[in-house]
């Protein structure tokens, strides 16, 4: 590698002085005439803060985005730009670090003191250093904003006067520089804090003012751009995107850090979308893409800022998460009931299962219907039918009841609630993978994923910061459940084989749930085969069931076994909804002869070894020769489960340093043969 000399910068004609690539237009003056007050602090002119400052860990696409910046920041601050060093590769000479300084940088050599030039250098330390990192990106590792000299009107009037050359160049920027000029400026943090006259920023946000476009407090943007800066420093996976009006104004904003985006590999499968924030109008706009981990626990696999709950927004950010993962559809979405919801689903995930979320609707009952006659005994009979019918047509019955007995044919939200059915009733999703994020018996919920961390009034600063407490919360307890998985073993509580199979293979968490059922297999009396059909058997199960008043009533369960499939369902459909088998088809199997659960019924995301063993979509075998994201992906991910089994104990954790160290090494010593 071959490093210039840094060489003290003296006047010349050949100063690379910077020359306008910005569109005129788009950087245009908030006030209509130049003002000559300045901020102290800053020592920038106050009404001139459209484009963020430069900032360390900003990254540009290319050094010639990066210098196109920097050089329509310092317009609008008021002083010039020029390359004071840059360094180069030695064998392909390619351009991998560079210093933009303010033109007023350094001083005049002795030899040309006397010439009649004006003297416009002052010693200024204003810089931007900055080079090319591992994804090939310019990331700024160094900024100094002092100047110590005057900025402001005159300056800025100074830079105007191009000759025709430059004007000629300027105008003819093309489209694609001026959507990249766009974005720079989109950041901004002018004095109401959020760029144009356009894109007003208040002291309280009121929903209605820009129903396109982030409705941000003062300080809002500013936050926002410090926050992602940190964390791309900090999260070497991290990813977000932004989205912009035409006028330059922050309208959506998506991301997720490096473990989330982990999660979304392991967990992706099933995503509930949670919009309490926004559909309540809480300060923060604020929506979360939650999954569910192999010890039941809530993870967050995305979070987006919307401008507002509209086809749009949600299609943006569905399309930006879809570009996190790598086009991976996930298998059953679960959302609010929402129409602009349902449509960007159905245009960006057409292969995904949708469902409405049941704990929500019933959440609702109260506000809907408790304003009727006879409330409380049609919300029994709500219930009932909801939860407690198997067949479509003993559901129809139950909710033609309702509607027939209490007068209720023509309330509106029961008739849209029933248009709905086939997203929401458990009788018509036995079919759909739900990984025990369904919340589809009595009692069960699905909190928001920020309950205890964001209210209503919450600004958007104090959730940014409560963000990062809430994931250390939940990585900490997905940690110690991992830990008490592994290193202890369950107290079993009957005779049964399959109790003993799982207690070595399934999470404490999920094992508990399925050693439930593997009690309750006491309270089915009956295993009685209703049909035969070749290989596969039909069989009725009875089972005794606590019922209202603390009666016990007896229920039926109809379970298909076909032995040559090594296949069991049951009507009541807990291994979709919950990811193991019920008591009713391990009554069948015991029955059969079956000593231990078929494979087929024992997810891998229920083990808890499952992010030991498993490296999502990994592709190792299919390596993009040039593509060096992709790389970086891979290997990330791959380092990430070591970074997980290190975090167990001590010994693991010297092992697993000991092993990168030795790691690195090796790929020096590649680099070394390289050059």
């Amino acid at each position: 590698m071959e490093v210039e000399e840094e060489k003290e910068a003296f006047p010349s004609n050949n100063d690379c002085l910077a020359e306008g690539k910005c569109d005129g237009q788009i950087l245009k003056e908030l006030n209509s005439e130049p003002t000559e007050s300045f901020d102290v602090q800053n020592s920038l002119p106050e009404g001139k803060k459209e484009f963020v400052a430069p900032a360390v860990g900003m990254e540009f696409e290319s050094y010639d985005d990066a210098y196109n910046y920097y050089n329509c920041y310092a317009k609008e601050a008021g002083f010039r730009v020029r390359v004071k060093n840059s360094w180069f590769k030695r064998n392909s000479r390619e351009k991998y670090g560079a210093v933009l300084c303010c033109s007023s940088q350094g001083f005049k050599r002795i030899k040309d003191v006397n010439r009649l030039r004006k003297e416009t250098r002052t010693g200024c330390p204003a810089m931007i250093r900055m080079r090319v990192v591992d994804s090939k990106r310019w990331r700024v590792l160094e900024v100094t904003h002092e100047h110590n000299h005057l900025l402001g009107a005159k300056i800025y009037k100074s830079v105007k006067k191009m000759g025709s050359g430059a004007r000629s160049k300027l105008q003819s920027s093309s489209d694609a520089e001026v959507r990249k000029i766009k974005l720079y400026r989109a950041l901004v943090i002018d004095a109401v804090g959020n760029g144009t006259p356009n894109c007003n920023a208040t002291g309280g946000r009121k929903f209605s003012d820009h129903p396109h476009q982030l409705n941000l407090r003062k300080g809002d943007s500013q936050a926002i751009y410090n926050y992602l800066c940190r964390l791309q420093l900090t999260n070497p996976n991290f990813f977000y995107l932004m989205d912009f009006t035409d006028e330059g104004c922050l309208r959506n904003v998506f991301w997720v850090d490096s473990r989330c985006r982990a999660s979304c590999g392991y967990f992706g499968d099933v995503i509930y979308v949670d919009n309490t924030c926004i559909s309540n109008r809480y300060e923060t706009p604020l929506v979360a893409l939650v999954g569910v981990n192999h010890h039941r626990q809530t993870v967050l696999l995305g979070c987006g800022l919307l401008a507002g709950e509209t086809v749009e927004s949600y299609t943006w950010l569905f399309k930006a998460w879809l570009t996190c993962v790598s086009g991976q559809y996930p298998q059953t979405i679960i959302t609010d009931r929402c129409k602009a919801l349902q449509t960007a689903i159905a245009e960006v995930f057409p292969k995904s299962n949708h469902r409405f979320s049941l704990s929500l609707i019933m959440k609702r009952v109260p506000e809907k219907l408790g304003g009727l006659r006879n409330y409380d005994a049609i919300r029994k009979t709500f219930v009932k039918a909801v939860f407690e019918t198997l067949k479509v047509i003993e559901f129809e019955a139950a909710w033609g009841f309702m509607l027939q007995h209490f007068g209720v044919t023509d309330h509106e939200w029961l008739r849209s609630l029933y248009e709905d059915r086939a997203r929401w009733a458990p009788v018509y999703l036995k079919d759909t993978f739900f990984a025990g994020l369904s919340a589809l018996r009595p009692g069960e919920n699905l909190s928001p994923f920020f309950d205890k961390y964001v209210h209503k009034q919450t600004p958007l600063k104090e959730f940014l910061d409560k963000y990062e407490l809430a994931l250390q919360k939940k990585h900490k307890e997905e940690t110690l459940a991992d830990i008490e998985s592994r290193n202890s073993s369950p107290e079993l509580r009957t005779r049964c084989s399959f109790e003993l199979q799982l207690s070595k293979l399934y999470t404490r968490e999920i094992f508990k749930r399925f050693q439930f059922e593997v009690e309750e297999m006491y309270s089915c009396f009956s295993t009685t085969q209703l049909h035969v059909d070749g290989p596969i058997i039909i069989f009725l199960v009875k089972e005794r069931v606590l019922a209202e008043g603390n009666r016990r009533e007896i229920r039926d369960y109809e379970v298909l076994y076909n032995r040559s499939a090594s296949e069991v369902r049951c009507i009541c459909s807990c291994f979709n909804f919950y990811g193991y088998l019920c008591r009713h088809a391990l009554c069948v199997l015991n029955f059969n002869g079956v000593e231990e659960v078929p494979s087929k019924y024992i997810l891998s995301r229920c083990k808890k070894d499952y992010k030991r063993f498993y490296v999502p979509d990994q592709g190792s075998y299919n390596v993009d020769s040039i593509d060096h994201m992709q790389w970086f992906n891979q290997l990330y991910r791959s380092a990430l489960q070591v970074v997980e089994e290190g975090a167990i104990s001590l010994d693991h954790y010297k092992v697993a340093l000991q092993a990168f160290e030795d790691s690195l090494n090796r790929v020096h010593v590649v680099e070394e043969k390289q050059d």
